[in-house]
């Protein structure tokens, strides 16, 4: 796999978008010819060359590519938006729209990752050592399809509305999370090993949410079933399940509803 190092020399007095910072953009490039790819800033055009050093020689594709980003890029999005193959990582923070409609590769962000991040995405795999902004694994505004595969693991925490309209795909939480999760979603699995606020799984037809934490108020459309030992993402614990959210229609399977389901840890 060959090495991409992408770092900024100058901070932008907006914000940068760099649809560009993908293996499958630059596969098959040199640095110059990546230097001169376009990035927009307000209404102006301009070129990667202009705010970052390119070192380096790309894959002849996307999967035999690995694009490397230093610095701090706290205003730089779309850092893998749309990527299908190949290897990013981001040695600092990054803006909105990290690895938004991704289908595969891996992105891997040293630091923290903004609002937006994963939005819909399909596969592959993202790994934030940091946190994550609002709206992790959530639909585009105004669509109804969140994220449908791969896996987002924050070792941190992330904020409201995660995984609005899932369907599918694992996120692991290693901290706290913030209101709103799960909403609408008609399968997936959500792990929250910190604590969670309010509306876990709102409107839910399908999915699971397991909590090792606190919720600071249940949605009213849960119903307690059983207790069930399990072993989730590594630890093996005991779980109070709940069937919800009861106010939505529910799939049925040999004439018996699916429901979405949430865990709480005893």
């Amino acid at each position: 796999m060959n090495t991409v190092t992408i770092t900024i020399t100058k901070q932008p007095a907006l914000f940068i978008e760099a649809e560009c910072f993908t293996p499958d953009a630059i596969a098959g490039k040199s640095a110059d010819a990546i230097s001169k790819l376009p990035i927009y800033i307000g209404k102006t055009t301009e070129t990667v060359g202009d705010y970052f050093a390119v070192d380096g020689k790309a894959g002849a594709t996307a999967a035999d590519t690995k694009l490397v980003i230093k610095g701090d890029t706290s205003r730089v999005k779309y850092i893998g938006s749309k990527m299908t193959a190949g290897e990013v990582v981001i040695n600092g923070n990054a803006d909105m729209y990290v690895g938004a409609f991704m289908s595969g590769g891996k992105i891997t962000a040293k630091g923290d990752i903004g609002h937006f991040a994963a939005t819909s995405m399909s596969g592959g795999e993202i790994i934030a050592e940091g946190n994550a902004g609002n709206y992790l694994a959530a639909s585009y505004r105004g669509d109804w399809r969140g994220m449908s595969g791969g896996k987002i693991t924050v070792l941190g925490n992330v904020g409201s509305d995660c995984a609005t309209f899932m369907t599918g795909g694992e996120i692991i939480i290693g901290g706290n999370v913030d209101v709103h999760v799960m909403t609408h979603a008609d399968g997936g699995k959500v792990v929250i090993k910190g604590n969670a606020k309010s509306r876990l799984g709102g409107q839910a037809s399908r999915g699971e949410i397991y909590l090792f934490g606190t919720v600071d108020v249940m949605m009213p459309g849960y119903a307690y079933f059983e207790d069930a030992e399990l072993e989730v993402a590594g630890t093996k614990a005991k779980f109070a399940v709940y069937n919800g959210d009861l106010g939505e229609r529910h799939p049925t399977r040999k004439g018996q509803p699916i429901y979405a389901k949430l865990y709480l840890k005893k």
